[in-house]
């Protein structure tokens, strides 16, 4: 073959010369070098990891019902005020206050809870909501973030947000 291309060769492998041309050779050899010169971040892997493990299929989804963001009217003159977030799932609400020194909130009705905080460059240690249903933590977030409560048997997990 002369380089020519015809029409029985458009969805297979066509022959340049003497060689095939293999496309599944050439995708993987891309995905080689892709590797090499621009892998993914392993930020990035690290919340995919986490969106993934949110993939709890007995646990509930709160809804983002206020953030002040949004929802609060602005402050004049007022700099670094915190960010106000509730979410709600079912009888659960959660309220988070988000700054840059790190996050505080309360599970009502009140209750002891084991909150995971999803997302960021590295996993944050396991925060505990005591009797009242208040907790704390002292990192601050960066990037995408989602909460994951554990209490007494339900799971419930936060709609994920950016910080």
């Amino acid at each position: 073959m002369n380089g020519d291309r015809h029409d029985d060769d458009l969805f297979g492998e066509e022959e340049w010369g003497d060689e095939e041309f293999d496309a599944g050779m050439l995708e993987e050899e891309l995905r080689q070098a892709a590797a090499v010169l621009d892998p993914v971040p392993a930020e990035l892997q690290q919340l995919a990891v986490d969106a993934y493990a949110l993939h709890d299929l007995d646990a509930r989804v709160a809804e983002l019902t206020f953030d002040s963001l949004v929802d609060a009217l602005p402050v004049r003159g007022a700099t670094d005020v915190p960010r106000m977030l509730t979410f709600r799932a079912g009888e659960v609400t959660v309220d988070v206050e988000v700054s840059a020194h790190g996050l505080m909130g309360q599970v009502l009705p009140p209750q002891p809870a084991r909150i995971e905080v999803l997302g960021g460059p590295r996993p944050g240690s396991p925060l505990t909501a005591d009797a009242l249903g208040r907790f704390t933590g002292d990192v601050p977030l960066s990037g995408p973030f989602a909460l994951r409560l554990r209490t007494g048997g339900d799971v419930v997990v936060t709609e994920w947000l950016r910080a």
